[in-house]
């Protein structure tokens, strides 16, 4: 894993270095830059599959006419090199970039289609002068980029784009409306005008000033019939395949375990295929509402892997709340960065890289909401009306998943578009809110459908007629990709910690978007197929419990440790300082959260992230 960035146009070697280095957490081991001919690319590099110097980057190909910088794991490299080695192609490194670098100097752009893993790349071919940047197919790495005033810059992370000086840095309004709805800022768009990230599945080419899109990559559009043992054991079969290939490291490796079926799926697979104990790792936190380290010392005992437990305090993860806009340098309002931030430092203690459950959720219908959807169309909606001033009433409760907080959630959505529904279920801000909640800076951009255009405009490359499989491609294609798996690269490559997700392997996700949603999810039985597929292979108590999700005492905290930040970040004063929220709104909802008359902890989080990004970045 590593961070990459670089421009074309007249940046300067001191410009490069300096976005080199605002992402040099992301890859320690060692930094590259290289620039000729009005190009720089920069490399900082996290050595994870031949860890010699000569696969350090940028790497160059045809006599130094081609150049590369690469982030990610290309999981079947071996084989594509002794195909192209049998071609008469001959290496110098035994690293999976040269693989790339050789691969697209034979195929062009075609090649992307033949990489399995996670990825984010530039080339520039010298003699063509022509940029090529690519991002895998589920968006796993990230990849910003920006043509501003003839220059083209990229980087990994928004910070390396600002550390440029060649892009203008203003709040784009359309995508801070976004943010306030969805707790994040959906691809294609960034927080900063004219700063975009690069879609998945996607090849961009730029050249001569112009910028062309291919997508390389789309899931499997027709439901294939298959009864729910075949369907089992075909994903037996492509889970215990791809878990072994992305095993594969020449560092030390190791397992996220939560105690959730996706993980403890993820460290069973893992624990088959190895010769000696699994290195598993969790935290626990003091709040048993929260807490799941015993379902995953349950879990580690009956697998056998060597289990590193660490119960964290509340000051561990209260103390990086402030540094949070450093952290992320786009603002996503998701407080399980914190623990995931803890469990990152912890586990980089031992290993590298780290095996983990994302994308189990939102491949095999695994959150609430599938179930929410169920009791929301049987409800008429004069019944809804009824429920929704009886749930209004309601104490607040800040325990994690309370009856009260999600029964509220569920019928907060006026929405009749089901996807629509579902994306304000998980975001914070509806449309109503957001009127009210804007300020005089804002206020012309809130209050029409155009923050959902994004994910509605993907779901046309996704023409299945499963209506349950478009929603789970919605849930993959914005919430995964934009605050999931966002969340777990910037918490883990803040260490240096390489992250990798066996579900998103496009064998996986192919597989799933192929069967269909009564398989995944059928009268309030959430990941049908995932949960059959591992009866006896996990005690039955860690299939059959109850979501609890990787949280923190979020509500509680505003009401307490968080009290102080939370006024000094929303004050009258902080709040003038841009005019983009109503004083009076925001003050409204502090009240009502310190009254405990209603849950307020995604608002309050939500616009805190943004004034501490705010702080860091644009102050």
């Amino acid at each position: 894993m590593c961070g990459i960035s670089g421009f074309v146009g007249t940046g300067s070697r001191r410009q490069l270095e300096d976005m080199t280095d605002a992402v040099q957490h992301r890859g320690p081991d060692h930094t590259g830059v290289y620039m000729r001919d009005g190009v720089g690319f920069g490399h900082a590099r996290l050595s994870i599959i031949d860890t010699s110097t000569g696969a350090n980057q940028p790497l160059f190909g045809r006599e130094g006419g081609l150049a590369i910088v690469f982030n990610g794991e290309i999981y079947n490299f071996s084989e594509l090199r002794s195909a192209l080695e049998k071609a008469g192609r001959r290496f110098l490194t035994a690293s999976d970039t040269e693989v790339i670098l050789a691969l697209y100097e034979r195929e062009g752009i075609a090649c992307f289609a033949k990489l399995h893993g996670m990825f984010a790349i530039a080339l520039y071919d010298f003699d063509a002068r022509t940029l090529v940047l690519a991002r895998d197919r589920m968006g796993e790495k990230p990849l910003y980029y920006a043509y501003q005033d003839r220059q083209f810059v990229f980087s990994s992370e928004l910070r390396g784009i600002m550390a440029s000086g060649l892009v203008r840095k203003e709040v784009d309004l359309h995508a801070l409306d976004q943010y306030l709805q969805f707790d994040y800022v959906p691809t294609p768009h960034s927080i900063l005008q004219g700063v975009h990230k690069l879609e998945p599945a996607t090849a961009l080419v730029f050249k001569e000033g112009a910028i062309t899109k291919e997508t390389f990559w789309h899931p499997p559009q027709e439901t294939q019939q298959l009864d729910a043992a075949e369907a089992t054991g075909k994903l037996d079969r492509t889970l215990r395949e791809v878990v072994t290939r992305e095993l594969v490291a020449d560092v030390p490796l190791g397992v996220f375990l939560s105690g959730g079926i996706d993980s403890s799926a993820i460290a069973y697979y893992a624990q088959s295929a190895s010769n000696r104990p699994v290195e598993t790792f969790s935290i626990g936190f003091e709040d048993s509402s929260f807490d799941e380290s015993s379902f995953a010392r349950t879990v580690a005992a009956h697998l056998g892997t060597h289990h590193h437990e660490k119960t964290v305090r509340a000051e561990d993860a209260l103390a990086l709340v402030p540094t949070l806009g450093e952290t992320l340098s786009e603002p996503m309002a998701d407080a399980s960065v914190l623990p995931t931030l803890l469990l990152s430092r912890f586990a980089r203690e031992t290993v590298t890289v780290a095996l983990g459950g994302d994308g189990g959720d939102e491949l095999f219908a695994g959150y609430p909401t599938f179930q929410g959807e169920s009791l929301y169309q049987v409800l008429p909606s004069r019944v809804r009306h009824v429920f929704r001033s009886v749930a209004g009433r309601l104490p607040a409760s800040h325990d994690n998943f309370s009856f009260s907080y999600n029964l509220q959630k569920l019928l907060s959505s006026d929405e009749k578009d089901t996807i629509r529904r579902h994306l304000e279920w998980l975001g914070s801000f509806d449309r109503r809110a957001r009127a009210g909640l804007a300020g005089p800076a804002l206020r012309a951009y809130v209050g029409s459908g155009a923050v959902f255009a994004d994910i509605e405009r993907a779901l046309q490359d996704f023409a299945s007629d499963d209506t349950g499989n478009r929603l789970l491609f919605a849930y993959a294609r914005s919430y995964l990709m934009d605050q999931v798996l966002v969340k777990v690269d910037r918490a883990s490559m803040h260490y240096a910690l390489e992250t990798r997700a066996p579900f998103l392997d496009h064998s996986i996700v192919d597989l799933a978007f192929s069967l269909p949603y009564s398989l995944k999810y059928r009268r309030g039985l959430t990941k049908r197929l995932l949960k059959e597929l591992m009866r006896g292979k996990l005690p039955d108590h860690i299939i059959d419990r109850k979501k609890k999700g990787f949280g923190i005492p979020l509500a509680r905290w505003l009401n307490g440790p968080l009290q102080g930040l939370c006024d000094d970040l929303l004050s009258e004063k902080a709040l003038r300082a841009h005019d983009l929220f109503d004083v009076q709104f925001v003050h409204r909802l502090i009240g009502e959260h310190r009254a405990r008359v209603r849950d307020n902890r995604k608002e309050l989080w939500n616009l805190m992230v943004f004034q501490i990004w705010f702080n860091r970045w644009m102050a």
